[in-house]
């Protein structure tokens, strides 16, 4: 005798899992997080803001 199934359940299984493989292949495709490239930029501002302020100007000679 067949095995009963709910097939609610069985309808968000396989959409839980299709979402599951777009988000892998999404990762793959377009890389890092909003997150990531946020704090990456973050990162990055901070340090252009340190070396800016330890320039030193040149003399003028008059």
């Amino acid at each position: 005798m067949a095995d009963i199934i709910n097939l609610n359940k069985a309808r968000k299984r396989k959409a839980r899992i299709e979402a599951e493989t777009q988000a892998a292949e999404n990762c793959v495709r377009f890389g890092r997080s909003k997150q990531q490239r946020v704090r990456e930029q973050a990162t990055i501002d901070e340090a252009q803001r340190r070396l800016d302020q330890l320039k030193r100007e040149p003399e003028k000679e008059d």
